[in-house]
């Protein structure tokens, strides 16, 4: 059965506008820029840089205010978009460059990549045609740290498949073996163990290096869990001629290719979307300038409505010109408002954060970071907590002890033994520290750094600290062992 019936509900809605000032303020500094230049680009009533100041220009916004309101459509009135009196002129400016602001932007070169350096290579050896497509095939499936991550059998297939090679999985180890003769030595192998002998192989054969090889071919897993006492028990040797050996391992290079200095791989350039330093003891913020860059509507396309409204006759196509330079002006207008709106944003949050935690800012010591969540700071400027979030993932800070992420300066909180609210970034430092200090012939379990921490007024449980540990990337005590 149908009912027909009457309901009031509430409901909040962002509008286009809200949502991309949102995904605005959430930009970093280049990205912010990639979105500005891609918005220059589709909004042809948008223009950057400074707006020429002419004689004529006073004359013209006072000329406006004799217009009598003059509907074209419904929707639309001229007056408004010829007047400066609902939104004012630096409304629609953002001008925020300083006169020694510089467009630094930073060159790539271009160069060899990692395989083209190991191709070039082969023309050293004398291959067959079949040899040379395999050389160059297992050369292809090198990644970027220098290993071969895949079976001989899945190269096999590959070869057959797509190359319309067919070998056999001796003839691909044959080859694989000339491959790992090329440079940087140690590229090639398919294990860190294989890697690590490949690099002890091409030196000079000493003692040292000799039992390293020994201690790698035959008692890899004793040596990669830090079992030292059975390797000496093994092979019936002193603490020092262990000690040396392990030195010969410790000076190789786990990842070959790393080590290609003419490796063309991205490089991310971190560009600190503030900065904040000391001056006279006290805490001075400022925002990137590439942040704030110069637009303003273009005069071009208020000069079109201005001649339309002073034509006498009004075609169809002139009305269908002026609806589309209507929407191009609303969106270079508002696209002016949402960036002195982020800005506004960005330096508000940040100036919050930086007195917030003054005391970090002014010493550099992460044991003075007070426990910080994002509310904490939502509370203080009176935003949405999401909005704090946004300003605080994915933007950097320069300080004077380097750039941070600013989302680091958050941390939850835990209480110490004389009731006092502390930061967990300070016990993770402190926690840092006491492994630092420890002895490494016998290294601290997550038991005892427990019992230290609680002894220095943090009652924290052990697998508190296991978990801490892992967040700092310190592994656990066995592999932190040294002779």
């Amino acid at each position: 059965m149908l009912k027909q019936q009457l309901n009031f509900k509430l409901s909040q809605k962002l509008s286009p506008q809200q949502i991309q000032l949102m995904k605005l303020i959430q930009l970093p500094t280049q990205a912010f820029e990639q979105r500005v230049k891609q918005e220059l680009e589709e909004n042809p009533a948008l223009d950057s840089g400074k707006e020429e100041i002419k004689d004529d220009f006073e004359e013209f916004d006072n000329s406006t205010d004799e217009y009598e309101s003059d509907n074209i459509e419904a929707d639309i009135n001229v007056d408004e978009y010829l007047s400066d009196d609902e939104i004012p002129n630096y409304r629609l400016n953002a001008n925020n460059y300083s006169a020694d602001d510089e467009d630094k932007q930073v060159p790539y070169a271009s160069g060899t990549t990692f395989t083209q350096h190991l191709q070039s290579q082969l023309n050293t050896f004398r291959l067959s045609e079949e040899q040379r497509e395999i050389a160059e095939f297992l050369i292809g499936s090198v990644d970027e740290s220098g290993y071969l991550r895949r079976s001989l059998t899945d190269v096999m297939d590959d070869l057959a498949f797509t190359q319309n090679i067919y070998t056999t999985e001796e003839q691909i180890e044959k080859v694989l073996r000339l491959v790992q003769q090329l440079d940087p030595a140690g590229v090639g192998a398919r294990s860190l163990e294989e890697c690590l002998l490949i690099q002890l192989k091409r030196k000079d054969l000493t003692e040292d290096v000799e039992l390293a090889i020994n201690i790698l071919e035959k008692s890899f897993e004793h040596f990669s869990k830090k079992h030292y006492q059975k390797l000496i028990a093994k092979y019936d040797i002193t603490e020092d001629q262990l000690k040396g050996a392990i030195e010969e391992i410790a000076h190789l290079n786990p990842k070959p290719g790393s080590s290609y200095s003419g490796n063309t791989r991205v490089v991310e350039h971190v560009v600190p979307d503030f900065s904040i330093r000391i001056i006279d003891g006290e805490l001075e913020l400022t925002l990137n300038g590439r942040n704030a860059p110069e637009m303003h509507v273009s005069r071009e396309y208020s000069e079109m409505l201005k001649g339309y409204k002073e034509s006498k006759e009004k075609s169809k196509s002139q009305r269908d010109a002026v609806l589309f330079i209507k929407q191009k002006l609303d969106a270079a207008k508002w696209f002016i408002e949402a960036i002195r709106q982020r800005q506004q944003t960005l330096f508000v949050t940040m100036s919050s954060i930086m007195h917030y935690q003054e005391e970090y800012f002014l010493t550099g010591d992460e044991r003075n970071l007070r426990p910080m969540i994002l509310k904490d700071i939502a509370d203080e400027i009176d935003m949405d907590v999401s909005t704090v979030s946004r300003v605080a993932n994915s933007k950097y800070v320069d300080t004077p002890y380097g750039i941070k992420l600013i989302k680091e300066f958050f941390s939850e909180s835990m209480t110490n033994d004389q009731g006092e609210e502390v930061s967990t970034r300070e016990i993770k430092k402190i926690l840092e520290m006491t492994i630092e200090d420890e002895n490494k012939r016998k290294p601290l379990t997550d038991d005892k750094l427990a019992k230290i921490l609680k002894e220095k007024g943090y009652p924290i449980a052990r697998r508190t600290v296991a978990k801490y540990r892992e967040q700092l990337d310190i592994p656990v005590a066995r592999l932190r062992k040294q002779i």
